[in-house]
Formats: C-alpha cells, structure tokens, sequence
C-alpha cells in the first residue's frame, strides 16, 4: 500500500487557477509555470510591439509649501489659567 502511495505522488502535477492578464479568462496552469495569458491570447499578445519607454521607479509629485501672507501668529501668556489638576485622579 505503501509503494502504491509513492507511485502516485510520482505521477502528480500540482495545478494552479489563473486569470488571464489579457482577457480576463480564469484557466488552469502547472504550478510554478511562468505564464500569464491563457493558450487563446497568448499569440495575440505576441504580437504586440515592445514598450518604448523602460519602466521607471514612480515619483510622488512635491508641490511647493504654502506661504501665508499677512498673518501673524501670537502666543499669549495669561497667568490666571495655569495647568493645574482640577482636583480629579491622574
């Protein structure tokens, strides 16, 4: 029984569900196949001309600060209300 359990293993292919990165398709490829479109696309996507430009790393876009004109910015300093406990529990 044993030797009938390893002889399986053997013979075994592990399968994965893909969608196609074409049309859309959910198929069935070997596990660990490198391939993205289904048998139905992929000489369509063949025959696709290369990209122009190389992929580049994305760049956040950085805009300038505001500046605010005209505006003043004032710390007052009033003694009659320091940061005193108000007689509850920390």
């Amino acid at each position: 029984m044993r030797s009938d359990h390893e002889c399986k293993k053997e013979n075994e292919v592990g399968v994965e569900l893909k969608y196609c990165e074409h049309c859309g398709s959910l198929w069935v490829r070997e596990r660990g196949a490198g391939t993205v479109y289904c048998d139905k696309c992929q000489p369509k996507v063949a025959d696709l001309p290369a990209p122009k430009v190389k992929p580049r790393r994305p760049i956040l876009p950085v805009h300038p600060h505001t500046a605010v004109e005209d505006h003043e910015f004032e710390i007052g300093v009033d003694d009659s209300k320091d940061f005193e406990a108000a007689g509850g529990v920390a």
